[in-house]
């Protein structure tokens, strides 16, 4: 391989409309002789020059409130976007299934819809190495945009109410935010 990918990490996000269609992604790319041809270089790597270290798969499921991925409304340049991934991890299996009733029941997609958080996913954590959590992806014109949309959401009366109601403390032990930002060849 040419590059040097060193510390780098590639995210990339694959939606199906079925399990089926997941579980049968490996053949159906085994016989698509355009990837096959494409991806040569990387499929077909020495043990001793590898293209990566390690993968990850999470497989989640969408929010019911939010079945399927949007693609974000953003006017940026690729380079100055800023894609936010959020994982909130909860303390228990009952916790998380709270969590994502807060965001279902409770509101909470609405509100970042409202407030223009140009959301791609929302979904819960099937498999993964965090479970049991949720994750989600927000997306800004730019990192300055991205903080102004937070100090809205956390000043937003609907946002303070919710989180104050009893049935929805605790149900997240852990939040991790990783900054991303699409590659050129990104759908968006």
């Amino acid at each position: 391989m040419d590059q040097d990918t060193t510390g780098k990490k590639v995210y990339v996000f694959v939606p199906f409309t079925s399990w089926d269609k997941l579980e049968n992604m490996d053949s159906k790319l085994s016989g698509d002789q355009q990837y096959l041809s494409d991806g040569k270089e990387y499929l077909e790597a020495a043990y001793n020059d590898l293209p990566y270290q390690r993968m990850e798969t999470i497989v989640l499921k969408a929010f019911p409130k939010w079945p399927w991925p949007t693609g974000p409304k953003l006017t940026a340049n690729k380079a100055d976007r800023v894609y936010e991934l959020r994982s909130y991890e909860s303390p228990t299996e009952n916790y998380n299934v709270n969590k994502v009733k807060m965001f279902n029941d409770g509101g909470e997609t609405v509100l970042f819809n409202r407030l223009n958080f140009n959301a791609v996913f929302y979904g819960e954590v099937l498999a993964g190495s965090h479970m049991p959590n949720l994750m989600y992806m927000t997306t800004f014109n730019s990192k300055e945009d991205r903080d102004a949309h937070w100090k809205t959401f956390s000043d937003d009366p609907e946002w303070k109410t919710l989180v104050a109601k009893p049935e929805y403390q605790h149900n997240v032990s852990k939040a991790d935010i990783i900054f991303l930002h699409p590659a050129e060849y990104s759908d968006y």
